[in-house]
């Protein structure tokens, strides 16, 4: 199972709202060659670590591609260059922002790419979302299950499900 993260805190250069960019980052995902499965629901969390930045909005998906690992993680970040991302510092607020989470059970640290996500066990913001759409998922690493993970969750982080 390959897994995206998808989130957004900023309206696009159009005035579209951050729920809105996230749909368009999925429809774009299908025109790149990433097939979307499955997406949960959408979660309005605040920002991690907290700051006075606008809450963000958060989803997963599971998605199918034929592409490696390394040429998923480019066309994610074509996709944010083209919904106006502009890299900056660590943690701003983006228009989007695209993660890849897993890529089935691989494990690899290169330069470039880390999977599964080095912070994926920390972030309700990917967890709750996760369990909406693979429930049964395990850490390849350190073979915790999802709902173990969620459990040791800091309790601080604040996650609402958006109506």
């Amino acid at each position: 199972m390959i897994l995206v993260g998808i989130g957004s805190n900023l309206p696009s250069t159009a005035g579209d709202p951050p729920v809105d960019n996230c749909r368009k980052a999925l429809e774009s995902m299908e025109n790149a060659g990433i097939s979307v499965i499955d997406v949960s629901r959408f979660y309005k969390t605040a920002p991690v670590p907290a700051s006075d930045l606008p809450w963000y909005i958060n989803t997963v998906a599971s998605v199918e591609t034929d592409l490696p690992p390394e040429a998923v993680l480019d066309r994610l970040l074509e996709i944010e260059a083209a919904m106006g991302r502009e890299r900056g510092e660590r943690n701003a607020a983006r228009i989007v922002d695209l993660d890849l989470l897993a890529y089935d059970d691989l494990v690899m640290d290169s330069e470039r790419l880390t999977l599964p996500h080095p912070r994926l066990t920390e972030r309700a913001f990917v967890l709750l979302p996760l369990r909406d759409i693979a429930p049964d998922w395990v850490h390849p690493v350190t073979k915790q299950s999802l709902a173990a993970l969620i459990d040791a969750l800091d309790p601080a982080q604040k996650i609402e499900l958006l109506d």
